[in-house]
């Protein structure tokens, strides 16, 4: 039976430490405030533009506790070199939060994808997603939700408080950064690793494989016990996320078996074509569950006890709510349900 492996079961960097995977790349680990408590970040030794150093790939939130994980890396684990280079996979907080203070710090360029670096751009500025969603009726998550059947008024004035959970994570972006893009080849640490665009997890995900010592750094697009988040949002509510991530992650099948899979949650892994087959007979299930339980009209809100069976907090709920309506929406754009918006402002799906 195949199975997935884990060869540094055993192994788990503290925070603001080290260890080597392969020669020259590095695990980071650091600490999250949240139900997934953990991101795991990259330092590969490299040489950039002729200077001896290191990069980094992803960068942890804004807060204390990071900033001082990153400070103690810096004066005990560097080998007396500076940070050359930060690449971010994508724009999501645990990602890109300290991008800012680690470029500023080191003077240093921002690598990432453009319309990650973007969006990144908007959400942390007060005009962006701290601008919109505090006040019912004027945008943002808890109208999205409402519109979805989500109407206890404690849930929503919750998710309303949670306006600026954004810019409070990243407060700030880099004013200027590098455009990567698919299929480029990025040359880190004296050998050149391929740019694979991801969509549906965020707008333009980047995972960077290295074929000469077959390891992917496949950010949050495939990890080895959970599965990624999906989620349609309030800026583009008619969207189909789930085709897209499920269309994505097939890109990786062609990547050698034997590739060493370094994820952002989780513990590096060998059996990446294992895992994506995992990842679609999951979504395969949850797609039939969310159609069954549409025999009649149904909102979002009320299949949120089919594809979840846990307690689910208000952190929760929001990547619950989100990920319901995009199992909901790829139904419907396959036309398996149909999709109508009741008297009460609520969308409803319906088996055809």
């Amino acid at each position: 039976m195949q199975i997935i492996q884990y060869p540094l079961q055993d192994v788990l960097p503290e925070s603001g430490t080290k260890v080597e995977i392969r020669p020259g790349i590095y695990w980071l680990r650091m600490q999250l405030p949240f139900a997934l408590n953990h991101i795991n970040l990259w330092l590969i030794r490299d040489c950039f533009e002729g200077q001896e150093g290191w990069t980094i790939i992803d960068c942890g939130i804004t807060n204390d506790a990071t900033q001082e994980a990153w400070k103690h890396l810096f004066e005990n684990h560097l080998e007396g070199l500076p940070v050359v280079r930060v690449i971010v996979t994508h724009m999501h907080p645990d990602h890109i939060g300290l991008a800012h203070w680690l470029c500023d710090r080191w003077q240093v360029p921002l690598w990432m994808s453009m319309t990650d670096f973007l969006s990144a751009k908007w959400l942390s500025s007060k005009e962006g997603g701290a601008g919109v969603g505090a006040v019912a009726g004027g945008g943002g998550a808890a109208d999205h939700f409402q519109r979805h059947g989500l109407l206890q008024d404690d849930d929503l004035e919750k998710i309303r408080a949670r306006f600026n959970y954004y810019s409070n994570l990243v407060p700030a972006v880099p004013k200027r950064f590098r455009r990567i893009m698919d299929q480029d080849q990025v040359l880190i640490g004296g050998q050149y690793w391929q740019a694979i665009s991801g969509y549906g997890h965020a707008p333009e995900h980047l995972a960077f494989y290295a074929a000469d010592s077959q390891v992917l750094i496949s950010g949050d697009m495939v990890l080895p016990r959970i599965s990624t988040n999906v989620s349609v949002y309030d800026t583009e509510p008619d969207a189909d996320p789930l085709g897209l991530f499920l269309d994505s992650i097939k890109k990786f099948m062609h990547l050698d078996p034997k590739t060493l899979v370094l994820p952002s949650h989780g513990k590096p892994f060998f059996g990446l074509h294992i895992r994506i087959k995992q990842l679609q007979e999951h979504h395969v299930d949850r797609l039939q569950e969310a159609f069954d339980a549409c025999a009649k009209p149904t909102t979002a809100r009320e299949i949120l006890p089919v594809l979840f069976k846990r307690e689910l907090d208000h952190h929760q709920l929001s990547f619950a709510m989100g990920e319901a309506i995009a199992h909901l929406n790829h139904l419907w754009h396959n036309k398996r349900l149909k999709r109508e918006m009741s008297a009460d402002g609520i969308w409803r799906f319906s088996q055809r």
